[in-house]
């Protein structure tokens, strides 16, 4: 009773422990334990049984009540024990069932679903056993009944409906990548379907062979364990030694080990570690670090992050560094790409007296991908936060290790033996460029100066030496001359538009205009990648930037309007990204777009750009609409279209209260101007905050002052000159507070424009206004009339011409006679057009003007 007692109360551990056990289980071991089971099982039944009996008297030892039918009916069941094989064998089939259903109502999203299922199901599967054969015969009969699914689908009017074709979609390139690594057995199959599936039943009788379980060793080393005494153990329980002579052979397993599933990075990068401790020669730390760099940025593959911890990004720094330095010390090894891999792993490569050993890897390529992940970090912080301001100091050691991967390139294009390629130089020279190019030049001059205190003494640039020119304009010049001369397409497109955008952000404007012209950029930019039509039009904003602040307002919103017209600024800068509601973005399409952005330490101000693209379109846009309201017989034209559908915006508005932001404050600006209140308009734009994030605001509010004044003189004169027969030079300074020498100035350019119809009087200082030479509104519509007249005449005359081309003498007819047949009126009509067509030389195509014509020259 007690042995009963305990094994009810320990019936959970113990199955527990027998599920845990079944995995583990061989066939022998199973048939015995089943057999020991049954006896004990039936032990025990007879000996209830017997007790029962002796417990009933009379008739109940003859009546079966409902208790005993019950436990009868559960003694009728039997338990069977299942291997872990059979059970995902069990469930393989299930999913197979699953997809002959769906095969047979045609449902496609749940094969692609079941699919995914079944193969993760095999990966388990083939690790310890065959490949399944109903699986291989399942894949051959999918990838079947998806071409005739796709043959069908190309004759018949019914098509699948949406949550179908994707699923058909899917599912053809999933087929098309799976079956690839199968196509051997799948062409058994396919060639003899019973033969093939028979084998498989002949290979499940034959008996499986014991396997003995390998047992974990715990050793006492002294490099493979730690303090307490365990041991790293490797396949079969071997531990794992970590010794100078096995370096290479470590290597080699990490090595063959990337890019397959179920690949502990993590794990790697720790070995990686220990055998960097042990590594005695500098050829083995050479190629651990290089190995090492690599598996640490295969690390960021498998984050959800999607870009590199700022501790990994570190690490590898400094070991890029390092390895930098020990190449630096052993001038015999050389990291070249186009190297062939040493196959020995038993050990190392020896080279003969005088000859460089080299080793395969690209310190180019690191440096590049260092600079990336970088970026990547800084795309995805937070930059208001001090998160962004910390990442963002780690730019110096990277700009520092640019530098000098830069000096070992010279260094191994120096000898002619290497055969070195130019186009390392050319992409390390670029990403040294792209870090200075949009910095002013005092952060330039502190992160240069940085970086050489950094490097060893006794190394030095050939394109740009440590005692160089400390002039940031002239080592902006020298990269980039290095790149035209020795770089082609893209990457001196690059060099250029960074050149250009410099110059434009240190106030040289006519420099980066000249350059930006010579270029002949704005007619070829389309025919390169996005990454470098972006940096485009990063320098023309950048350009019309300058021309602002230097008192260029035509220049400056004629170099903007491309950009700041579009009203897609913030996506032609790569400066966020613009989702509209009904967009064909796909999401790879939109996963792009986000990697291209630019980190917020590179943008340039939205609101700045808008309130100077605004700015200059008032100053534009004011006086030709007084000039196009006082002169009817003036072509209207449009300068800044988003300007002009602002201000229609704000006028039409039946309550405007005071400016809120940038466009309230130039509309309302625009008003006062249009009205003749300079004064109000220059404080209207003056008190716009924004322009205090420019350097000397101070100036530039002032030169805005001087330009309102003027162009409120302008829309003066424009508005008034028809109700002005003299108008005094003095009292136009005293209301617009300028010199009478810049009044006369300006009125004197306007004449000379053929802007306004005056004279300037100089003896009496005063301007004359011609009358009778503005048009009145009925003389102004009627010209307008006239030109449309002849317009239309003219069209018609083209028209006929294409349509008689050829046929000169069609509308002659016989003895001046009508070409139908010589009915009354008809003919007679028919003559007169034949006799006014004879008049025309032979052969000739000249209109004579009709009526009209005929007319003028009466």
């Amino acid at each position: 009773m007690t042995s009963r007692f305990f094994t009810q109360g320990d019936s959970s551990s113990e199955s527990s422990s027998s599920d845990g056990e079944e995995l583990y289980s061989d066939p022998e071991a199973e048939a015995k334990s089943e057999d020991e089971s049954e006896e004990e099982s039936e032990e025990e039944e007879e000996g209830s049984e017997s007790s029962d009996d002796d417990d009933k008297t009379g008739v109940n030892k003859f009546l079966r009540d409902q208790e005993s039918s019950e436990e009868s009916e559960d003694e009728d069941k039997v338990t069977v024990v299942k291997s872990a094989k059979d059970k995902r064998l069990e469930e393989l089939e299930g999913v197979v069932k699953l997809i002959d259903n769906a095969r047979k109502i045609n449902d496609w999203s749940s094969i692609s679903t079941e699919f995914d299922k079944l193969n993760r199901q095999v990966v388990k599967l083939a690790e310890k056993e065959k490949l399944p054969k109903i699986y291989v015969k399942t894949i051959a009969e999918l990838e079947d009944f998806m071409n005739e699914t796709i043959a069908m689908q190309k004759v018949t009017t019914k098509k699948l409906n949406a949550t179908n074709a994707r699923g058909l979609n899917a599912m053809k390139q999933k087929i098309k990548r799976n079956n690839r690594d199968y196509a051997g057995e799948i062409d058994k199959y396919r060639a003899d379907k019973d033969e093939y599936m028979m084998e498989e039943e002949e290979e499940e009788v034959q008996p499986v062979e014991k396997t003995k379980k390998p047992k974990i060793q715990y050793t006492d080393g002294i490099d493979v364990g730690d303090d307490e005494g365990f041991a790293t153990v490797g396949r079969g329980g071997k531990a794992l030694q970590y010794t100078a002579e096995s370096i290479l052979k470590h290597l080699r397993s990490i090595i063959e080990s990337r890019g397959k599933k179920n690949t502990d990075r993590a794990e790697q990068i720790r070995i990686m570690e220990r055998l960097l401790e042990v590594a005695t020669t500098p050829y083995q730390t050479i190629r651990v670090l290089l190995t090492l760099i690599s598996t640490r940025f295969d690390l960021t593959t498998s984050t959800s992050t999607n870009y590199m911890s700022q501790e990994q990004w570190k690490m590898a720094e400094h070991e890029y560094s390092k390895l930098l330095g020990m190449l630096e010390d052993n001038r015999s090894m050389v990291v070249v790409e186009q190297a062939e891999e040493w196959e020995d792993d038993e050990k190392p490569p020896q080279p003969a007296t005088g000859e460089l050993l080299k080793i395969p890897g690209s310190i180019v390529s690191i440096a590049e991908r260092l600079d990336d992940e970088l970026t990547r970090s800084l795309q995805h912080i937070d930059p208001h936060t001090g998160e962004y301001i910390e990442r963002l100091s780690d730019e110096q050691a990277l700009y520092s290790n640019i530098l000098r991967g830069l000096i070992y390139i010279e260094d191994l294009q120096k000898n002619d033996k290497l055969e070195t390629p130019q186009d390392g130089a050319n992409r390390m020279v670029m990403r040294r460029l792209e870090h200075i190019y949009f910095k002013p030049s005092q952060v330039v001059t502190i992160l240069e100066e940085t970086a050489w205190k950094s490097i060893p003494s006794q190394l030095d640039s050939k394109i740009t030496p440590r005692d160089g020119p400390k002039d940031i304009a002239t080592l902006v010049q020298l990269l980039s001359t290095y790149l035209f001369i020795h770089s082609t397409d893209i990457i001196r497109a690059r060099a250029y538009l960074c050149q250009v955008y410099y110059f434009a952000l240190h106030d040289q404007y006519y420099r980066a205009r000249d350059m930006l012209l010579m270029s002949h950029m704005q007619e070829t930019i389309s025919n390169f990648n996005i990454n470098t039509q972006i940096l485009f039009n990063r320098t023309l904003v950048q350009v019309g930037l300058c021309a602002f602040r230097a008192n260029l307002v035509y220049e400056s919103q004629n170099t903007l309007q491309d950009i700041c017209g579009s009203g897609r600024q913030k996506e032609l800068l790569a400066q966020g990204v613009m989702i509209q509601r009904y967009s064909q973005v796909t999401p790879e399409q939109e996963k792009l777009e986000r990697q291209r952005q630019l980190p917020f330490h590179m943008h340039i101000n939205l609101e700045l750009l808008e309130c100077v693209y605004l700015t200059c379109s008032m100053l534009l846009e004011v006086p030709l609409l007084a000039q196009t309201g006082s002169s009817p017989d003036i072509k209207k034209r449009v300068i800044s279209k988003t300007y002009r559908r602002l201000l229609e915006f704000h006028e039409r508005q039946i309550f405007t209260g005071p400016p809120e932001n940038t466009r309230d404050h130039v509309m309302q600006a625009s008003r006062a101007l249009a009205a003749g209140e300079w004064k109000k308009a220059a404080d209207y734009i003056n008190s716009i905050k924004i322009w205090d994030l420019m350097a000397d605001s101070d100036k530039i509010k002032q030169m805005l002052s001087e330009q309102i004044q003027e162009e409120g003189l302008r829309t003066y004169l424009f508005t008034y000159a028809p109700f002005y027969d003299t108008l005094s030079v003095a009292t136009l300074a005293s209301v617009f507070d300028l010199t009478e020498r810049k009044v006369a100035a300006i009125v004197s350019k306007m004449i000379a424009h053929e802007e306004l119809a005056a004279a300037l009087d100089q003896v009496n200082s005063a301007i004359i206004f011609r009358k009778g030479v503005e048009l009145s509104r009925l003389q102004s519509l009627a010209l307008t009339l006239s030109d449309k007249a002849s317009g239309l005449i003219e069209a018609n005359e083209r028209t006929l011409e294409q349509r008689t081309q050829g046929t000169a003498n069609a509308f002659e007819r016989q003895g001046g006679q009508g070409g139908r047949g010589g009915r009354g009126g008809r003919g007679g009509r028919g003559g007169q057009r034949g006799d006014r067509g004879g008049s025309r030389a032979r052969g000739g195509q000249q209109f004579g003007g009709g009526a009209l014509g005929g007319a003028i020259k009466a």
